[in-house]
């Protein structure tokens, strides 16, 4: 049973907070109901970028700075509520990126993990830890953590693609850190496409140890990632809540291909609404082919390919098929499962 506090007492407690100040502590009661809350507290907002937007400014941007002199020429995705953060969540960056062909991306390696997932062009690579990759519109690639990559387009028409790195993930363990390579091309020892047929098609080699936690699989093609969804039509009918949603894995233990980014695919059929679910990561989807709207609350976000939405945490939310819908999304799901935290909630 609790009693009022007389105006005497009152007057007490708020200046013994005020001489715990200069000493560098604090009332935890005065705090803990922030610190740990009832529920988890959406981060951000909910957003759409819109490709029709955003492709014109990408554009005009290789008319002002060389990918060489801006060694990434990308445009950020950040949340409108985490201004100046350069975050997309608040866990997670997204930027759109620009090459143009005969142009190269200088060599470097640093300690974020990095995504590449490819909206238009054809002809571009990246090269990454000694192998080059070529990629096509739809195509999910790897930059594992403190590998050198450099980036060239031998095409004949811009590339660009979706950057997602971990960056506030590493920078909250102050682990962030980066290395110029001595050149603008790293060294190429492998042949093209040489990961994907060593450890990509159901096999591995022989007493292979894995070096680090990512997939060895560095490029996911999206002509592969296509036929399986469109396969599971023929199976059974979606979840209702998520649709035909696959995770890309890592061939090595099944587990996710990335240690800090959940990569995932997903179809819903032309007509297809999810029920309402809400998780607590918060999740940036890329719109790849079709079209629909996603319902976060109240608040209606319509998606046409290569548009980018993003989701937070603990928001509730529906998505919405016009026609055939196949969206890719990721999010720091895996690690919230590492450490215990991963929470859904399905209605």
């Amino acid at each position: 049973m609790t009693t009022n506090p007389s105006p005497d007492l009152l007057n007490r407690r708020e200046s013994f907070y005020r001489e715990l100040e200069p000493h560098a502590m604090a009332a935890l009661w005065t705090r803990l109901r922030r610190l740990i809350p009832t529920e988890p507290t959406p981060t951000g907002l909910a957003h759409r970028w819109a490709y029709a937007t955003a492709r014109p400014y990408l554009m005009e941007s290789a008319t002002l700075i060389s990918a060489e002199e801006a060694e990434r020429r990308v445009l950020l995705m950040e949340n409108p509520g985490l201004p100046g953060t350069s975050r997309v969540t608040n866990t997670m960056y997204a930027g759109l990126q620009l090459i143009q062909p005969g142009e190269v991306a200088p060599a470097h390696r640093h300690t974020q993990s990095a995504l590449r997932f490819i909206i238009e062009g054809s002809g571009a690579y990246t090269a990454v830890d000694g192998e080059k990759t070529y990629m096509e519109p739809g195509d999910f690639v790897i930059t594992p953590a403190w590998t050198w990559h450099h980036h060239g387009h031998e095409g004949d028409a811009p590339m660009i693609w979706v950057d997602g790195l971990d960056i506030p993930i590493v920078s909250f363990f102050n682990g962030g850190f980066r290395e110029e390579f001595a050149a603008d091309e790293a060294p190429v020892t492998r042949p093209a496409g040489d990961a994907l047929a060593r450890y990509g098609t159901g096999l591995m080699p022989v007493g292979y140890k894995a070096p680090t936690l990512n997939s060895p699989v560095f490029n996911y093609p999206y002509a592969r990632t296509r036929d399986a969804l469109y396969a599971l039509l023929r199976a059974g009918d979606p979840d209702r809540h998520a649709g035909y949603l696959m995770r890309y894995t890592n061939p090595v233990d099944g587990g996710w291909a990335m240690p800090t980014i959940a990569t995932m695919i997903r179809l819903l059929p032309a007509g297809f609404s999810t029920s309402p679910y809400r998780s607590t990561d918060s999740t940036v989807f890329i719109c790849v082919e079709g079209s629909g709207h996603v319902m976060v609350g109240d608040q209606r976000l319509e998606i046409q390919p290569h548009d980018i939405v993003v989701v937070p945490g603990w928001a509730r939310y529906t998505l919405h098929a016009g026609d055939d819908l196949v969206l890719f999304s990721y999010s720091d799901r895996v690690a919230q499962e590492k450490l215990g935290l991963f929470r859904e909630q399905r209605f």
